[in-house]
């Protein structure tokens, strides 16, 4: 709503009423997801056994703790390896992606930006598919024509890799070039005529100016290949990623354990957020 035009009581308390539902409704779900990673059942629902930590600490079955559920933990450190990659290959490729469309002009940019965003509308599964494919079309055609088995085009982690980077580096892009054109180049000329060389005077000057978007981008990315599955799902061999490893768990029947993983997520994910915040105020 808009502050300036005035308002009678009803429309102010039925707008408070939207926004009170509009948070219940986002958060509640939430909520009973991290409730139920407490409870001292073997199922995730009514009625409650009690208040247990051993979906987070147990050791023995059939109540085992995600700290000891081995397939978990591998597939934890699995999503961490692959968010690590991807987000630092985004931020290297978008970081340049921003500097070429927003200091350079040249024939054809237009449809190279368009293409540049061409990921964002496309389906992550259609994605995932089409290099899926492509990757097994010239893994194919290589070994028929000259015997070679490229281990890389075949699904696994490399995939994944560069499946999820297809799309995030688009992101990535487009944070840091909102900063990048914030720049004053004036302050790069003036290292320019201090002595300084174009590469040293980026370094020294702009870098440091794009730092808050680049630590920015670099957790969004990072988040983002963490909790894809789409994509994911089509590429991914026999060392499977969290969402997969919780996606294949489910099919076998839900448990608190995945609840508390849920939640371990959520607080993973909100403590990363904080601490892009803090960085970026103090920047």
């Amino acid at each position: 709503m808009i502050p300036s035009i005035p308002r009678n009581g009803a429309l102010r308390a039925a707008y408070t009423a939207y926004v009170v539902l509009f948070f219940v409704y986002l958060a509640l779900p939430l909520t009973v997801v991290a409730a139920f990673a407490f409870n001292d059942s073997q199922f995730p629902s009514l009625p409650w056994e009690g208040f247990t930590l051993a979906w987070f600490f147990g050791a023995e079955r059939p109540m085992i703790g995600v700290f000891h559920e081995r397939p978990i933990l591998r597939a934890l450190g699995t999503s961490g390896f692959v968010g690590l990659c991807v987000a630092a290959l985004s931020v290297a490729v978008g970081t340049c992606n921003a500097f070429l469309f927003n200091r350079y002009e040249f024939r054809g940019k237009g449809l190279l930006y368009v293409l540049m965003l061409l990921p964002l509308v496309v389906p992550g599964i259609v994605l995932g598919i089409s290099i899926l494919v492509f990757s097994s079309r010239v893994a194919n055609t290589a070994w028929d024509l000259a015997q070679w088995d490229i281990q890389a085009l075949r699904p696994g982690l490399l995939l994944v890799v560069l499946g999820q980077f297809s799309f995030i580096t688009t992101i990535t892009t487009l944070v840091i070039a909102a900063r990048l054109q914030k720049f004053d180049r004036t302050l790069e000329e003036a290292a320019l005529n201090l002595g300084a060389n174009r590469l040293t005077a980026v370094r020294t000057v702009t870098i440091p100016y794009l730092m808050p978007a680049l630590v920015g981008a670099f957790v969004v990315g990072f988040l983002m290949s963490f909790e894809n599955f789409n994509t994911t799902l089509m590429l991914v061999g026999s060392d499977a990623p969290l969402t997969i490893a919780m996606f294949d768990r489910l099919k076998e029947g839900s448990t608190p354990l995945l609840n508390a993983v849920s939640l371990l997520l959520m607080v993973g994910s909100s403590l990363l957020a904080l601490l892009m915040i803090a960085f970026q105020r103090r920047a």
